[in-house]
């Protein structure tokens, strides 16, 4: 199977481009610190509140408001691991986070589903997560996946289904968006061992990992932090999500959303230190505005510098960094607006070097899947990949010895060098296709075209059956358990 598998694509880009200075993170650090130390952080959670209380931080149980000194913040900070593995079903796909090197994802947790035979618009079902796991699997600019739609057929349990949806149409790492909740992360610990092989296993090459969201302005989920405790006391890794939005949920200036959303990563960061020293942690926000004539929710302005400045303060924290592309707010894909909000995301955040980055493939402000929008994506992701490599320059690029034979007015198709270069010199994206009388075709057509070739014809190594009869045993548990 691996020799028949292409190898992934992150981006490793031969440049770099510093959006924030050093003087401008100490000052965003001593914010955070300051918000941590006077303000505080709300954690609805007795577990968490009295692992606070255990290790000497201000705790108010009757708001659950939790305070924390700046030494405590920076002797948990220093048990966090920089780099971590992901690790995959097949070992050839783990990633090894590590500097200069970029990996991709998907977009997820989308409620809806636009039919590729009718274009009829629907709720989504586990059907659908395994389609575009599938699709996900093949593109080898995809790094790890996020189950992008939701398994809404299953309920409560659809969190899990979402899991064993993806492994069975993927060889590579699993990070969910949506498991919250004690027992949940138990039983996703579980599945995930049956992939991983032990707990010991698990913690070595983790198959899965977590996103949890907190709530701005300063609030940490409950069901969401008991979770990630779980998770962090087996060794899975734990990426926290703050989505601030400028002027309801965090003040209407980008530095004070990135301090104010930096002060719930950290302190989530630190309970987690504290609960399991060591624990692997991802930083990320994603911060969106809040429309000032109608209040609504826009997550692509013309200035979104945060999505890629946040990546600084995560590294400034010795952290690795999630970072926050594609998404768009049109309604459909394949317009002008589908393209243009996420057009440069790539390309910025390959300058700045998240180690991992959301995420490809939906519409309609994450909530709308059409299958042909990540082959779209895609094809900005490889332009960016491409324009971040070095250039060869050497001997053989040069073509000295062409151009001396060509010379003034002569033409270099008849040319051996032309000949040794020229199929690869133009790489065709969606927009150069070629119909049978050599027209250029609509981009969107090419994109579904693809798209159903890859359902059609890619056949990922499903699990043995072993793995699949366990994994329906605690799915079966899972649903007489939670309903």
């Amino acid at each position: 199977m691996n020799g028949q598998r292409p190898a992934l694509e992150p981006i490793r880009s031969a440049y770099r481009l510093q959006y924030l200075t050093d003087e401008q993170l100490d000052q965003l650090q001593e914010a955070t610190l300051d918000i941590l130390e006077n303000v505080g952080v709300k954690f609805p959670s007795e577990k968490a509140l009295r692992v606070f209380s255990e290790h000497g931080a201000q705790v108010d149980h009757g708001t659950q408001i939790v305070k924390l000194k700046r030494g405590m913040v920076f002797d948990a900070m220093k048990t966090v691991p920089r780099y971590f593995v992901m690790g995959a079903r097949d070992s050839i796909y783990d990633l090894q986070l590590q500097d200069g090197t970029t990996y991709f994802t998907t977009d997820g947790c989308g409620v809806q589903v636009c039919e590729l035979e009718t274009g009829t618009i629907r709720p989504s079902t586990k059907a659908d997560v395994a389609m575009m796991a599938r699709v996900a699997d093949y593109l080898p600019s995809i790094g790890f996946i996020w189950p992008m739609v939701s398994a809404q057929d299953y309920g409560r349990t659809s969190i899990l289904h979402e899991l064993d949806a993806v492994w069975n149409n993927s060889v590579k790492h699993v990070q969910s968006e949506t498991i919250m909740g004690e027992r949940e992360c138990q039983y996703a610990i579980e599945m995930a061992t049956v992939i991983a092989g032990s707990r010991e296993e698990l913690r070595k090459r983790p198959p899965l990992s977590l996103v949890v969201c907190t709530i701005s302005p300063l609030i940490q989920d409950e069901a969401g932090i008991e979770g990630a405790m779980v998770m962090a006391q087996a060794g899975v890794p734990v990426v926290f999500l703050s989505m601030p939005c400028l002027g309801t949920t965090a003040p209407a200036t980008q530095a004070g959303a990135l301090a104010m959303g930096d002060a719930e990563i950290i302190s989530a960061t630190v309970l987690m230190q504290l609960v399991a020293p060591g624990a692997p942690v991802g930083h990320s926000m994603m911060q969106a505005w809040a429309d000032p004539r109608t209040g609504g929710y826009v997550s692509y302005p013309r200035d979104a510098r945060g999505r890629y400045g946040v990546v600084e303060m995560a590294h400034h924290w010795g952290m690795p960094s999630l970072g926050a592309c594609y998404g768009t707010d049109s309604a459909e894909t394949a317009t002008w607006q589908s393209a243009a909000e996420p057009a440069l995301d790539p390309l910025l955040a390959g300058l700045v070097s998240p180690e991992i980055v959301t995420g490809m493939g939906l519409a309609r402000t994450y909530t709308r899947l059409y299958p042909e929008q990540i082959i779209l994506d895609n094809d900005l992701y490889q332009r960016a990949r491409t324009y971040l490599s070095r250039m060869d320059v050497d001997d053989e690029t040069l073509a000295m010895d062409a151009i001396k034979a060509v010379g003034p007015g002569g033409h270099f198709l008849a040319q051996k060098h032309t000949r040794t270069h020229i199929r690869t010199s133009l790489v065709r994206g969606v927009t150069h296709e070629l119909d049978a009388n050599s027209k250029y075709r609509d981009p969107r057509e090419v994109a579904r075209e693809q798209v159903k070739h890859i359902i059609e014809t890619h056949k990922p190594e499903p699990l043995e059956n072993t793995q699949q009869t366990e994994i329906n045993r605690i799915l079966a548990a899972a649903g007489k358990e939670l309903g």
